[in-house]
């Protein structure tokens, strides 16, 4: 008789969720990886992993179904895990054909197909950016004649692998359409609204929100020689009127969209011309960047951990109790690119608590228990690599700034 081993499938096709399946093993959980190959050699806990399987970049969904039911034959898998955004589409294909438990195809959609997102956000009474479908085209123009330029075209899903673009009038539009053919209704437009980014990581157990951490996206350095990026983020008093509000905000919102258990990564805009806040996107994953290290930075909590151990209580029929927290203030500075990228000497103040070097990204977490200490030393490191990394603007030209 086969020994009984409780088995997770875990799916990335980007580098990342090592410390899921840390903990996945730590709890007697046995984690197959699947990848790609270019990840084969990729930094990955093998010590953790009963298996790794590798496919070609590139497979359709079916393909990678197929995939799954083979290696199912030799082994039974009792849940299906998308640590990457990208994946999340496939692995709930991959439940509803296994009748594995979990998001199957329709509530995964609402946490990673931003139509489908802002449509059932909207019914619900939550505010978001005007936007249209990219379907029909006398939509699009009505539309257009009711909602100023510039205009934001962005792909539906991450997994479309296409950038978003900003669209100064209805000609650079179709000029658009017509270079992505038949993909355009993978797209949707909206309305471009100047404000200050905010992202909410939640954990969520019983369709409820238990646990959430606000942090505010600081301007990102855009170059113009398209040299070193510099991207900033930190936690949000919790005393103060944006905490309080995007809590609320998020507590309903999160599970609204069908989520029972799980984790997730929500951004939200406060607008610069009503100061309201308005949903912009959530996925049903750990978010990326420094998310997760300014969330453990703050508060002790890894998102990866946790989740891990959601999903193997709900396995085992347990009730999941999450780890106890502090209520620290976190903030981030990290840059991308170009040879200044090893250098964290200047960056000494005592609050700073982790520095990353490697990849030609580098960067800093400064803690504290005052939040405006976080936001001193963050606007003070942050400006000083601005100077570093802008080259000698020409005559008549300046460095641009974006929102994130």
């Amino acid at each position: 008789m086969p020994e009984a081993r409780e088995r997770f499938l875990c799916i990335a096709t980007e580098e990342t969720g090592q410390e899921f399946l840390r903990q996945c093993a730590a709890l007697q959980v046995k984690p197959t990886l699947l990848t790609v190959d270019r990840l084969r050699d990729a930094a990955w806990p093998r010590e953790a992993l009963e298996d790794v399987a590798v496919m070609p970049e590139g497979l359709s969904s079916r393909q990678i179904l197929n995939t799954v039911a083979w290696m199912a034959r030799g082994r039974r898998f009792d849940r299906v895990i998308a640590l990457s955004e990208r994946d999340m589409e496939t692995a709930a294909q991959i439940r509803e054909h296994m009748r594995v438990p979990g998001m199957g195809t329709t509530t995964a959609s609402y946490y990673s197909d931003r139509l489908a997102m802002r449509i059932s956000a909207r019914e619900s009474g939550f505010r978001v950016p005007a936007f249209c479908r990219v379907l029909n085209y006398d939509e699009m123009r009505e539309f257009m004649e009711r909602v100023p330029a510039p205009w934001l075209l962005k792909p539906r899903t991450a997994a479309l692998g296409q950038e978003m673009r900003r669209l100064e009038d209805s000609e650079r539009l179709w000029r658009s359409l017509d270079e992505l053919g038949d993909l355009q209704s993978h797209f949707l437009l909206e309305q471009f609204m100047p404000g200050d980014i905010f992202h909410v990581e939640s954990i969520l157990s019983g369709r409820q929100v238990i646990f959430s951490v606000v942090h505010k996206s600081g301007k990102q350095i855009e170059p113009p020689d398209a040299g070193p990026s510099v991207f900033t983020a930190c936690t949000v008093d919790r005393a103060g009127r944006e905490w309080i509000e995007l809590t609320a905000i998020n507590n309903g919102l999160a599970p609204s969209l069908g989520m029972v258990r799980g984790v997730t990564h929500a951004r939200y805009l406060k607008s610069a011309a009503d100061g309201r806040f308005y949903f912009l996107g959530i996925a049903a994953r750990v978010g990326g960047g420094q998310a997760a290290s300014l969330v453990e930075t703050a508060t002790g909590v890894n998102l990866w951990r946790e989740w891990a151990r959601i999903e193997v209580a709900h396995l085992r029929g347990e009730d999941y109790l999450p780890s106890p927290s502090r209520e620290d203030y976190a903030g981030s500075i990290l840059w991308q690119g170009g040879e200044v990228a090893a250098d964290t000497a200047a960056f000494d103040a005592p609050e700073v608590v982790a520095r990353l070097n490697e990849n030609h990204s580098a960067g800093v977490i400064v803690r504290s228990t005052n939040p405006e200490r976080v936001e001193h030393l963050v606007a003070q490191y942050s400006a000083h690599l601005a100077q570093r990394l802008q080259p000698a603007p020409e005559a008549g030209s300046s460095p641009r700034l974006c929102r994130t």
